[in-house]
């Protein structure tokens, strides 16, 4: 483990590590941690599918000054370790993606070392952006996390169009195992998903009794978390950080009870 000195409040530390991935593979990841020792929870960040970028990066350290440690998995290390992050996706694109299996080992390694740091309660959430999204939804129902956020992921519901770049499925199957609190941030003028679909997995998640909060923006499209990108949305993306914080502060804060 890396250790930092305590220095003022809301400073934080930030830098590139290596933790245990599916398989036991070493894969990179960029951890920001708030100083001090003040006991706190966990984010893992996915990252969307252009890659472990700078402005990824940036969320990650966003969740740090929030209070939380934060990490965020390279999960194109093994396609192209050490590449340019637009490079990097491009070979992940041309092998399909990142395998579901991979992915809940990659976060499942991340959140434990997580759990590990000196000043962990033991809660850790995870959240993700477009792949990421569904991608936090996917590790919320096969790990033991304690909240997901998920933003405009594609095809948790609905069919995968033929011919499809990627080599994913909906995520129908594994929706009864989500036991994870969930918040959704979606754009109306999304299509994928849909508005359609936000509805149909929020009448299933109701139908299943799963804890979940939906909100979806009337004047957004796909990405608009996104600053680096024509669809960066500055009044839905700020409302989705501060219900972001919000929820992160209502599931990861309190520390867990042992007995």
């Amino acid at each position: 483990m890396t250790s930092y000195p305590d220095t003022s409040p809301g400073s934080l530390f930030a830098t590139t590590i290596s933790v245990a991935g599916h398989g036991g593979d070493q894969i990179e990841a960029y951890l920001a941690r708030p100083a001090g020792d003040r006991s706190r929870g966990g984010v893992v960040v996915i990252h969307h599918l252009p890659g472990y970028d700078r402005q990824t990066k940036e969320m990650v350290r966003h969740f740090a000054e929030l209070g939380y440690d934060a990490i965020c998995p390279n999960l194109f290390s093994r396609e192209a370790p050490g590449a340019d992050p637009a490079d990097a996706s491009a070979a992940a694109r041309a092998a399909g993606g990142v395998p579901d299996d991979r992915l809940v080992g990659d976060v499942e390694g991340a959140a434990a070392y997580l759990r590990a740091l000196p000043a962990a309660n033991g809660r850790v959430g995870v959240i993700g952006h477009c792949s990421g999204g569904r991608q936090s939804v996917l590790a919320a129902c096969r790990l033991d996390l304690d909240a997901a956020v998920d933003c405009y992921g594609a095809f948790v519901v609905g069919e995968v169009p033929e011919g499809y770049a990627l080599r994913v499925t909906n995520l129908l199957p594994d929706l009864p195992n989500l036991s994870a609190p969930l918040l959704g941030l979606f754009g109306a003028l999304d299509q994928h998903p849909s508005p359609e679909q936000v509805a149909e997995l929020g009448r299933i998640l109701t139908e299943q009794g799963s804890d979940f909060e939906f909100h979806s923006y009337e004047d957004a499209g796909h990405g608009f978390f996104a600053v680096n990108r024509p669809a960066y949305n500055v009044a839905a993306a700020t409302d989705g950080w501060d219900r972001i914080a919000a929820f992160f502060g209502k599931h990861l804060q309190p520390a867990k009870q042992e007995g």
